[in-house]
């Protein structure tokens, strides 16, 4: 299945449009997203909620690591550096938690509004190697850039 990121933006801003809440926000784009692709096998936020910090947030799909440090893996190398990860096999990662053992791959974006603020990251796993394409990573850091933009 191709992703068609053209009608999941499309979607994702309909259902969005003037909503500020950071919650809200997070649990439609999670939903949205983990529905869109059957590699999405874990599709969530995490949340910063003190110095260096987070928290998990609005996901889809089995349980996650409740708090996870910003120096602690995949998550906290996003939230610690403001880049996207983009991980073709987890086991390789230095450090990688694995909340789940059937994750594969994993792609990490940071999550900013329109301040600059970091309020969290968001996190996709799947259950494949090598699932993520930097053609996801960009669709998707293009689509959370315009849903957040305005977000408290």
């Amino acid at each position: 299945m191709q992703i068609n990121y053209d009608h999941l933006k499309k979607t994702i801003l309909a259902l969005t449009e003037g909503e500020t809440d950071t919650v809200s926000l997070m649990a439609t784009v999670a939903c949205e997203v983990h529905h869109a692709d059957e590699r999405f096998d874990w599709t969530g936020f995490y949340r910063v909620v003190g110095p260096e910090l987070l928290k998990i947030g609005p996901y889809q799909g089995g349980h996650g690591c409740l708090v996870i440090p910003f120096s602690r893996g995949v998550c906290g190398a996003a939230a610690r550096t403001g880049q996207v990860q983009l991980v073709p096999d987890v086991d390789a990662f230095p450090g990688h938690i694995a909340c789940a053992s059937s994750t594969r791959s994993e792609l990490v974006l940071p999550v900013v509004n329109g301040s600059g603020t970091l309020l969290g990251v968001f996190d996709i796993d799947s259950n494949m190697p090598n699932a993520f394409t930097q053609t996801d990573a960009d669709h998707l850091a293009q689509i959370l850039g315009q849903v957040f933009h305005s977000a408290d």
